[in-house]
């Protein structure tokens, strides 16, 4: 627990950029609240580690069965033509991946998803429908 860190200590430091959805057996998932992309979230892990090397080899599998159980929940909310999927940080070291639906003819279709293209903020009506349709999908 690092509480520096805005997936360890959530509240305010998470609510910049992501409202959670819901917790898994082993990762918190948020709604990215820049939603350029429909459907984008964030799947941390619940551990404060920086890269997946860190796990051992149950804890690795069991958080990318729950990476895995997220993007089919968008695949199905969504019908996205894919879902493009980013870990990087360089800059927040909690292991988090970024699950980006992409859609044929529209933004970044192609190409490398922007980290906040900063263009489609949403209503709190319409991010909590967002969440919901996640969450049925989810089973949660």
């Amino acid at each position: 627990m690092d509480n520096n860190c805005a997936y360890c200590a959530e509240g305010d430091l998470v609510a910049k950029f992501g409202i959670k959805i819901c917790e898994l057996d082993t990762s918190k998932v948020y709604l990215f609240k820049e939603q350029s992309h429909k459907g984008r979230v964030i799947v941390a892990h619940k551990k404060h580690v920086g890269d997946m090397n860190e796990l051992t080899a149950e804890e690795r599998s069991a958080y990318f069965e729950d990476v895995a159980r997220v993007a089919r929940a968008l695949m199905a909310a969504f019908q996205p033509d894919k879902v493009n999927y980013g870990a990087y940080g360089d800059t927040g070291h909690h292991l988090h991946f970024h699950l980006v639906p992409k859609y044929k003819e529209e933004f970044e279709w192609g190409g490398v998803f922007e980290m906040n293209p900063d263009r489609n903020y949403l209503s709190e009506e319409e991010y909590a429908k967002l969440v919901s349709v996640i969450q049925k999908e989810l089973g949660v």
